[in-house]
């Protein structure tokens, strides 16, 4: 047997009947050769993490913009959270830990600059919408270039994950909506609200727009007082929850959670530091769409399949930006430079 092949029989051997086997994966939508030490799943995570897409992240926004002080979460950090969160959970319920990182690692790749700001000034540009998860879809299918040719060829099932990654909200709120095809995809679901929010409060007190006294009392005294106590009451939550083939979080802590979560979308996100640069980042990327609208550089126009659209080119080529990379363009092209004999 191969070290794939003892893996995959380990597989079968440990885990719950509910996970999803490697072995009854639906496949990838172009059929290549097994390898002889990686799984289908590793594979995909590796191919996710050396991507172009994976690398940016690190320099695009997770709540603040552009940060420049190290200890900011950036989409990349927050990325790495989800992961070793959902990874965590799949142990402890004996599914496919592979097949969780790797939705995990990629559920993000479409985010464009400035976070949710820059997917809303896409979404409201571009006549067919832009989404950051139709984004990250499109990515590992299409936009990502490797000697296979466009996109990852990644498996069903992980491309299934990044498609439903966004159901978290649905959990936390307990609605039953359908979600992704396998229970590792529902984890990185809600273990996305878990890193979110655990973490978009510890840099709302590191940035001083709030202080621990201000966060609800009744769920900090339900859920601990740090940020890696909250975390781990929401984990066991999700643990003790979750039963009979379903991803769930038990009532009480999915109730803590949801006021937490209340409680960043109204005291948090909207306030006035927030808010005022995400405005800006708005101006920077309306402005940029227009001009390379009309200046459509050549690595656009030549980029991507012949047949899309120059506007769902210029999406793309926006959306890949990373902040700094953003602001540069902009300056280069919107603001005046200083004159040169």
């Amino acid at each position: 047997m191969t070290v794939r092949e003892q893996i995959e029989q380990r597989e079968r051997e440990t885990l719950s009947p509910y996970a999803m086997l490697v072995l009854n994966s639906r496949g990838r939508a172009h059929p290549e050769p097994e390898h002889a030490f990686r799984t289908a799943y590793q594979r995909d995570r590796d191919r996710i993490i050396h991507s172009k897409a994976f690398r940016r992240l690190k320099r695009k926004t997770q709540v603040f913009l552009a940060p420049e002080r190290d200890h900011y979460r950036t989409r990349l950090t927050h990325t790495l959270e989800v992961a070793q969160i959902g990874r965590t959970v799949a142990r402890a319920l004996f599914l496919n830990e592979d097949l969780t990182e790797a939705i995990a690692l990629a559920h993000d790749l479409g985010h464009a600059p400035f976070g949710h700001a820059g997917e809303f000034v896409l979404n409201e540009l571009y006549a067919e919408g832009f989404n950051h998860t139709a984004q990250s879809l499109r990515i590992v299918e299409k936009l990502e270039k490797t000697h296979r040719g466009p996109g990852l060829n990644l498996t069903f099932e992980v491309r299934d994950g990044i498609a439903n990654h966004s159901k978290g909200k649905g959990i936390i709120l307990g609605m039953k909506e359908p979600g992704a095809v396998t229970l590792e995809g529902d984890i990185v679901a809600v273990c996305d609200a878990v890193a979110y929010i655990n973490h978009d409060i510890d840099d709302a007190l590191r940035g001083g727009i709030i202080r621990t006294s201000d966060l609800p009392g009744a769920a900090v005294e339900h859920l601990g007082d740090t940020s890696s106590e909250r975390i781990d009451s929401m984990v066991l939550g999700i643990i003790e929850g979750s039963k009979e083939g379903t991803i769930d979080i038990a009532r009480d802590v999915r109730e803590s959670m949801r006021t937490l979560r209340d409680y960043l979308y109204n005291y948090v996100y909207p306030c006035e530091t927030i808010h005022r640069e995400i405005e800006n980042a708005k101006k920077v990327l309306r402005e940029l769409y227009a001009y390379l609208l009309s200046h459509p550089p050549e690595q656009v126009r030549c980029e991507g399949d012949p047949t899309d659209s120059l506007e769902r080119k210029i999406v793309d080529f926006i959306a890949g930006m990373t902040d700094p990379y953003a602001m540069e363009l902009y300056t280069r092209y919107l603001l005046p430079a200083a004159w040169k004999t």
